[in-house]
């Protein structure tokens, strides 16, 4: 299992890449509509905060292999989810 700062390490560049590509449509694609960018973008820094607060208090009780899967096939689920955002913008 990796090491809880490698993982929020990770999430952190997930979502600053998801982030920086709304930047670059917002600047040099066609003309969008503002309140569509800003919903994504705000759906893309809860998700950051979500996963990372998930990482540093694991729900008790619950074995830490199956948790971190969970965790992760979560993570997954809501970054397909933005990235299908993110191309409707295009």
């Amino acid at each position: 299992m990796a090491k809880r700062r490698d993982l929020k390490k990770a999430i952190n560049f997930l979502c600053g890449e998801l982030f920086a590509e709304c930047v670059a449509i917002m600047h040099y694609q066609k003309p969008t509509p503002q309140e569509d960018i800003d919903n994504v973008m705000t759906n893309i820094l809860k998700l950051q905060d979500d996963m990372l607060s998930r990482v540093s208090h694991p729900e008790p009780g619950m074995k830490a292999a199956k948790y971190f899967k969970n965790l992760r096939e979560d993570m997954v689920a809501h970054t397909d989810e933005i990235v299908e955002h993110i191309k409707a913008l295009l």
